[in-house]
């Protein structure tokens, strides 16, 4: 094991929104940066924007071979990773153009599509969980590492619960429900890692408009991406963490589960 001179990340879904924003705070800090895009050129863009840190990784995570072509760049370049992003993700994978509320609409438990379901999840929970397996042994090879996921407080059973919660309704079967399997997978990973050197974070931007939403999100994406990229850089945060954003969060940002 190694101790790293130089800070790798690899943000997945970082050419645009709350994860372009991330990649540009870590390379405005000194980290090498690889920008995870599914249309190559669209990586090449947001890396040209970020600077000389910037790398480009045609990435889709639900590849397993672009996947593994990922591992095999950043071990051939530096033989570890300090950071993995998690931040690809969609909200539906119904016909385009709806807005939000209508993705919802379609998204209730009782009439949700199985296969619209098992997309949503093929990528947000397990292709997130098969990417996270793929780096670890890069992640291993340096003395201290980290995991950060960007989830969501609609993800929070906590929230949910309570009825005076205004988002609650927005609690729907295809993509709140595989933030909530998300935040389950990655406590159990923060658990089994805690007597390691890696730690493993989960993090809300907020309710951020974004292409997730159809940009009917309330907060910007500067404001949505405070709290991401605070989890991202900081090194010092307690193992299996669940923030947010400080005007939603409760004391020190945490977010209930």
């Amino acid at each position: 094991m190694q101790k790293n001179k130089i800070n790798v990340a690899l943000v997945t879904g970082a050419n645009t929104g709350v994860g372009f924003q991330i990649a540009k705070a870590l390379a405005q800090n000194n980290y090498v940066v690889y920008i995870g895009s599914r249309d190559l050129q669209k990586g090449e863009t947001a890396a040209k924007e970020i600077g000389t840190n910037a790398r480009v990784i045609q990435l889709d995570i639900t590849n397993t071979d672009a996947v593994n072509a990922a591992v095999a760049k950043v071990q051939e370049e530096y033989g570890y990773l300090s950071l993995l992003v998690n931040n690809a993700a969609i909200s539906h994978a119904g016909k385009a153009g709806r807005t939000m509320e209508e993705i919802l609409g379609a998204q209730k438990p009782s009439i949700a599509s199985i296969t619209e379901l098992q997309t949503v999840w093929n990528t947000n929970v397990f292709s997130t969980l098969a990417i996270t397996q793929a780096f670890l042994p890069l992640l291993k090879k340096i003395t201290a590492s980290r995991i950060v996921t960007v989830s969501s407080a609609l993800g929070s059973l906590t929230i949910n619960s309570n009825p005076h919660n205004p988002y609650r309704s927005a609690f729907d079967a295809i993509y709140g429900a595989s933030k909530t399997a998300l935040n389950g997978i990655f406590l159990s990973l923060a658990i089994e890692l805690e007597n390691t050197g890696i730690k493993v974070h989960l993090v809300s931007p907020g309710f951020t408009a974004t292409a997730l939403n159809n940009f009917q999100g309330t907060d910007t994406v500067e404001y949505g991406s405070l709290e991401p990229i605070r989890v991202a850089l900081a090194e010092d945060l307690p193992n299996g963490s669940f923030t947010g954003p400080a005007d939603f969060a409760g004391e020190d940002n945490t977010l209930p589960w």
